[in-house]
């Protein structure tokens, strides 16, 4: 795992490529109508001041953002991870579908108690080139789903393009469906589950099944109350797309919690 100061160093040695090509550029346009070298000087001072702020900016926001993920994983009993290169690879369809190059960073394990019981939870950001894409919140079935089901916000734009790989299912309450299987999505979609995934909102451009897992892919800016929400949200579809045994005499284990690396498990000081 790259550390924040190689994250910080590498993003500051992008930028002053960058900024030279710029500052090359209108040297070269300065020169053609004459303009004294101070002040080529002054542009190329002014721009790298320019861009160490936007980068010292950005990485206050990350910092604080990584220390209200970390508190609020410790309020909750949760672990926490920095970053965990392999946990994406688990998912390929609904947000991870046109984003599959990214990093899971931030990342918050635990489990929580819905209507039929405990299920293992996951919160994690998706980080491409260092900027956050989306935030991601799962929530573990006890069974697998025998369909891939993504249920698009109409206002997003790359949704039709999953007719591509998926089939168009129609109308989900406020969403359009795309599905691997027909046949087998059609009985998951009661209105007890319609009523469900409309109540997650539409701040949340995809919720989908795969897997033993229900997802969601929420704002970058989804803050700790929201994701509360939205884990709570999923967790209803997870009791109707995976109910538990109605047997009172059925003894159920609590769900296997993914355990990050201890090389990327930090403690709150």
């Amino acid at each position: 795992m790259r550390s924040s100061t190689d994250t910080f160093c590498g993003q500051f040695d992008a930028f002053e490529r960058a900024a030279s090509y710029v500052v090359a550029d209108l040297t070269a346009t300065l020169r053609s109508v004459g303009f004294p070298a101070w002040i080529w000087f002054l542009i190329a001072v002014v721009a790298a001041v320019a861009g160490l702020a936007l980068l010292a900016g950005d990485r206050a926001q990350r910092t604080a953002r990584n220390r209200e993920r970390r508190r609020w994983a410790a309020l909750r009993g949760w672990r926490f991870a920095e970053s965990d290169n392999a946990l994406l690879t688990q998912w390929q369809h609904g947000g991870l579908a046109f984003s599959k190059s990214g990093s899971a960073t931030d990342v918050v394990t635990g489990s929580m108690f819905t209507a039929d019981g405990r299920r293992l939870v996951q919160v994690m950001d998706h980080e491409q080139g260092s900027k956050v894409t989306m935030v991601l919140a799962a929530v573990k079935l006890r069974r697998s789903v025998p369909t891939v089901l993504e249920l698009w916000e109409p206002s997003v734009p790359f949704a039709r393009e999953r007719e591509a790989e998926l089939d168009l299912y129609g109308p989900v309450g406020n969403r359009y469906g795309f599905t691997a299987d027909m046949a087998v999505a059609h009985p998951l979609i009661t209105p007890e589950f319609v009523e469900a995934v409309d109540e997650i909102g539409d701040d949340v451009m995809v919720v989908w099944l795969e897997g033993t897992w229900v997802l969601a892919a929420a704002p970058p800016n989804a803050d700790p109350a929201r994701l509360e929400r939205l884990l709570s949200d999923l967790g209803e579809v997870a009791d109707f797309v995976d109910p538990f045994d109605s047997d009172p005499n059925t003894h159920h284990e609590d769900p296997e919690v993914y355990r990050p690396s201890t090389t990327h498990h930090h403690s709150e000081h």
